[in-house]
C-alpha cells in the first residue's frame, strides 16, 4: 500500500502549537552546530543564525579552526570553537576537547553543515554520538548524512531523536539507489531504514509510519544555502522542546512560506538564503 501523506496546513500545526519556553534563554535550550570548512564556514553561520531565528535559546557554533574568528564577528550572539583542520582545510575527525564537553551540554546537536571530508565526517559523527547524551536531539545534514549512509546502522535501535534532511543526491547515498517519483514513499522507506524522522524536499516521514508533505515550496528555495537555513530551523524548534517529527512539520512549512514572502521583492529566484532567515520569525508567529 502507498504511503498517504497529510497536508502540512497552518490548522495542523495550530492543531500541533510548538511548545512556548517560559523563564530565561536556558529555557530554550542550547543549539550546538557542528561543521564547515576552511572555504565554506558561512554554511554553519546560516544553520546557526536559522537557530536563534526559530527560537533557540543559546547558539554555539564548532568549525574549522582557521573561520572561528570571522565567525565570531560575524555571529556576536554565538559561543565559537574552532577545531583542528585536515591540510585540505576540513574539520579533523575527532577533535575531542573542547567540542566533546559542549555536545555532552547541548539540547540539540546539527551535524553536517559545511563539512567537506567524507571519511572525516565519519569520524566526527561518531565522536558526538560517543559524546552526546542519549536525549540530546540530532539534525543530520549535506556529509553527515553521506557518512551515515557509509554506516547505516549507526542509529537504528538508539532510541535518540534524530531528523535527517537530505537531498536528492543526499538521498541517493542513503538509499544507495536514485529516488524514484514518489518522495513520500522514499521519505517513509529512509525513516524505516535509518531509524529517524526524514525531511525530503518538505516529504516528512517518521519510522512509526505517520507521513506528512508540505506543498508551498516553490523553485526559489534550491538556492545556495538554502539547506543549512532549513537544518538551522530545525534545530531551533527542536531546541524549544518540539519532538522530531513535529518540529520536521513545522520547519518544512516556515523554510516555505519565508520564501514565499520574498517573492514580492525579489521574484521567484531572485532571493538569497540569507534572506530567508529575518522571515522566520515572523511566519512562525503568523501560523
Amino acid at each position: 500500500m502507498p504511503n498517504r501523506s497529510e497536508v502540512i496546513t497552518p490548522a495542523l500545526l495550530r492543531r500541533w502549537a510548538l511548545p512556548v519556553p517560559t523563564g530565561g534563554k536556558e529555557a530554550r535550550g542550547t543549539v550546538l552546530v557542528v561543521g564547515g570548512s576552511r572555504f565554506t564556514p558561512g554554511a554553519v553561520l546560516l544553520a546557526g543564525v536559522a537557530a536563534l531565528r526559530a527560537g533557540a535559546g543559546v547558539l554555539q557554533l564548532a568549525a574549522a579552526e582557521s573561520t572561528a574568528a570571522a565567525l565570531s564577528i560575524q555571529v556576536p550572539e554565538a559561543l565559537v570553537v574552532g577545531l583542528p583542520e585536515t591540510g585540505d582545510g576540513a574539520v579533523a575527525g575527532r577533535p575531542g576537547d573542547p567540542l566533546d564537553g559542549l555536545v555532552a551540554d547541548a539540547d540539540v546537536v546539527a551535524v553536517g553543515p559545511g563539512l567537506t571530508d567524507i571519511d572525516a565526517t565519519g569520524e566526527l559523527l561518531r565522536g558526538v554520538l560517543d559524546a552526546a547524551p542519549k536525549q540530546t536531539a540530532l539534525v543530520l545534514d549535506a556529509y553527515a548524512l553521506g557518512a551515515l549512509s557509509h554506516a547505516p546502522d549507526l542509529l537504528v535501535g538508539s532510541g535518540r531523536p534524530v531528523v535527517l534532511t537530505p537531498n536528492l543526491t543526499e538521498a541517493t547515498h542513503l538509499l544507495g539507489r536514485d529516488p524514484g517519483d514518489d518522495l513520500d514513499a522514499e521519505a517513509a522507506e529512509l525513516a524505516r531504514r535509518y531509524d529517524a524522522v526524514v525531511s525530503l524536499y518538505g516529504h516528512i516521514a517518521a519510522p512509526d509510519g505517520r507521513c506528512w508533505r508540505e506543498e508551498s515550496g516553490d523553485a526559489g528555495l534550491g538556492t545556495s544555502g538554502s539547506g543549512d537555513v532549513r537544518a538551522g530551523l530545525l534545530a531551533g524548534l527542536l531546541s524549544r522542546g518540539a519532538e522530531p517529527a513535529q518540529a520536521a512539520c513545522w520547519a518544512a512549512f516556515a523554510h516555505a512560506v519565508s520564501g514565499q514572502r520574498l517573492v514580492p521583492r525579489f521574484g521567484r529566484i531572485g532571493f538569497l538564503a540569507r534572506e530567508l532567515l529575518d522571515e522566520i520569525p515572523h511566519t512562525l508567529a503568523t501560523v
